[in-house]
């Protein structure tokens, strides 16, 4: 694509003609972009699956999007290259191997969830700010804005549905559920970087039923509370 473009602006000089330097700007901003096989639409999927990914599996996500670049697998935007760097890649790593284990063990997912929530909105509005923010402070602030709406949609409906699990004394719906969310980031990244419009698509629905679940769990919680507040309340001996 640069050769093309070279190749046309030098027969334009040939010719007596010139591009202006602001179509110049434009072309080769383009040609960069194509190059690097992001187009827009990839890059907002991308910057939408780094903000909701982020809020149930962060660590796991910069781990997993930083290697797939490091690998030369993933053609990373300028803002997350720095995912790629060996010290980034060995933290989250072994934060990713501590989450794997202790996400699956009934009581403990929810206390690992109440530490890590305080950095799992406000990266997942980072890596996507990043995503979409290396040329525009205004694409970047889109990207923020959209990526901690999403990591805190996640958020939520992962506490809410964790803490409904977790009534329950059996371990085996904690564990499926915390293996449901390891393949959901793998699939999410797939989608996202090979299928942005079904991502998109796919990602709306997801949404809305989490809001819908969120709100749901949300009611029975706090029946559940209620219940056994007046139980062990001195007003019901």
């Amino acid at each position: 694509m640069d050769a093309l473009w070279s190749s046309w602006v030098a027969w334009l000089h040939s010719v007596g003609l010139s591009a202006g330097a602001g179509v110049a700007d434009t072309v080769d901003a383009g040609a960069a972009q194509a190059a690097s096989g992001l187009d827009m639409p990839s890059l907002l999927a991308l910057a939408a699956a780094l903000g909701w990914v982020s809020g149930f599996r962060l660590y796991a996500l910069v781990f997993l999007v930083g290697a797939l670049g490091a690998a030369g697998w993933l053609d990373l935007p300028p803002g997350l290259q720095v995912l790629q760097h060996p010290a980034l890649l060995v933290t989250s790593g072994a934060l990713l191997l501590v989450e794997f284990f202790a996400d699956k063990i009934p009581v403990l997912d929810s206390l690992w969830d109440m530490v890590n929530s305080v950095i799992r909105i406000p990266a997942g509005a980072a890596l996507a700010a990043g995503a979409l923010g290396a040329d525009s402070a205004t694409m970047a602030l889109v990207g923020a804005l959209l990526g901690g709406t999403l990591a805190a949609s996640s958020q939520a409906a992962k506490t809410t549905t964790r803490a409904a699990i977790n009534t329950s004394p059996e371990p085996f719906s904690n564990v499926a559920m915390s293996l449901v969310e390891d393949g959901l980031v793998v699939g999410a990244v797939w989608l996202a970087t090979d299928h942005p419009l079904v991502f998109g698509v796919l990602l709306l629905i997801a949404v809305v039923l989490m809001w819908i679940v969120t709100w749901m769990l949300f009611k029975f919680l706090r029946a559940a509370f209620r219940r056994a507040h007046s139980f062990f309340s001195p007003a019901s001996a």
